[in-house]
């Protein structure tokens, strides 16, 4: 090899296969050079750390309802996890046109099987939102919430255009069907977070203030008359204003075991509290969490939901296209309301939801559409020619135009 060979040279290997790996145009590189690497090694982290948590919680879970296998929920807990990874990669490879047409069958699937749970669905603590086969349970409605998102989203910029398109009409539509069939089921919580992730689209998409206004008060009416309508969410709202009159043994014993992990915590596998908690693997696995490892790892686990959404929503506000920027913007505060929902719940500081701490709870619905959420929210906010300005953008993104 001659010493004027480009290849012999040392200096000038590097360079080159870092060229060679920045001009990759296969599909994977072009996904790994345009996807935000922060917001993707976040959500890796939650992952791993809800594997984690799954191992502490499960001896637990198997123990109240008498599972041979110990590490049971911890073992189908990887497996999700392993799923949920593939539908969250998968779908942020899909382009703008992808993501649209993915939600739209999505929602359409999802809005079905709603339908059909009176006469399918499996009934569980006095709720019908799952369907159960070959041993699984699926909630349609976890993932019915982000499609809702694009969705109205892709109808809100239509509606913008001024070609005659009804697409606030359309909006409204899909979002009173999405809500009658959530509280035929009965689920409030849910209810409340596309509520919440809907206003939050239909802010984002530059209505007059005072319609904003109106779908709040609207809400918070309607929230409130819930209360007369729904014996369960009176029975809810009165044990957490009125804690003495009332059983709220699972909330007090998850407030323990927050306040007894310390800064810390009690060790890996010391939790004592777990084993009073009968949702400690789902709905309460941040108390199980903070018991272990104390109070720095339930730091940690909300600084990468913050660090998520507050990335996410700062990503979103920079996108030049009005449908990415609403879609992108609504799926990263379904997931931070999500997360906000949950620790409030374990903290008692709402009245309980029953709702999952996305990517760390135990369920395959739960992972799975926290997958798909993400997933759809990192394919809008990847930096494709044209996404951003020039600054933010076309000059990261060149290479692949």
């Amino acid at each position: 090899m001659s010493a004027a060979d480009p290849a012999s040279d040392p200096v000038t290997r590097p360079n080159q296969a870092h060229a060679f790996a920045r001009s990759d145009r296969s599909a994977l590189g072009v996904w790994w050079w345009t996807i935000d690497r922060w917001l993707l090694g976040a959500v890796a982290l939650l992952i791993g750390l809800g594997i984690l948590l799954s191992f502490a919680a499960s001896p637990a879970a198997a123990a109240r309802m008498n599972v041979g296998d110990p590490f049971h929920f911890a073992i189908r807990q990887c497996v999700f996890a392993v799923i949920g990874s593939a539908v969250l990669v998968g779908t942020s490879m899909l382009d703008i046109k992808s993501v649209r047409r993915a939600a739209f069958f999505i929602f359409l699937g999802a809005i079905l099987l709603m339908i059909a749970l009176p006469f399918l669905g499996h009934n569980a603590k006095g709720a019908t939102r799952w369907v159960q086969f070959a041993g699984f349970t699926l909630q349609p409605s976890e993932f019915m919430k982000p499609a809702l998102i694009v969705l109205v989203a892709w109808m809100f910029s239509e509606g913008q255009k001024g070609q005659g398109v009804p697409g606030v009409s359309i909006a409204f539509g899909l979002y009173v069907l999405a809500v009658a069939l959530l509280l035929m089921q009965p689920d409030l919580g849910q209810t409340v977070l596309i509520t919440i992730a809907f206003g939050a689209a239909f802010w984002m998409a530059g209505v007059p203030l005072s319609w904003v206004m109106l779908l709040a008060g609207t809400a918070i009416a309607g929230l409130f008359s819930t209360y007369f309508v729904f014996p369960h969410v009176a029975d809810r709202v009165n044990r957490f204003f009125r804690p003495e009159a009332a059983d709220t043994h699972q909330v007090d014993r998850a407030a323990e075991a927050i306040a007894a992990g310390g800064l810390f915590g009690r060790g890996p596998g010391e939790g004592v509290m777990k084993r009073h908690v009968p949702d400690l693997h789902n709905d309460f696995i941040y108390s199980v969490g903070a018991e272990e490892y104390g109070l720095i790892f339930s730091l940690i686990i909300l600084a990468l939901f913050s660090v998520i959404v507050i990335r996410g929503l700062y990503k979103a506000m920079k996108l030049s296209n009005a449908f990415e920027q609403v879609a992108a913007a609504g799926l990263f505060v379904l997931v931070g309301q999500q997360a906000i929902i949950n620790v409030a719940v374990n903290l008692n500081l709402i009245p309980t939801k029953g709702m999952t701490l996305p990517f760390l709870s135990y369920g395959g619905s739960s992972l799975i559409a926290s997958g798909l959420t993400l997933g759809l929210a990192l394919a809008l906010t990847r930096r494709r020619p044209g996404a951003y300005a020039p600054s933010e953008g076309l000059a990261k993104a060149g290479a692949f135009a």
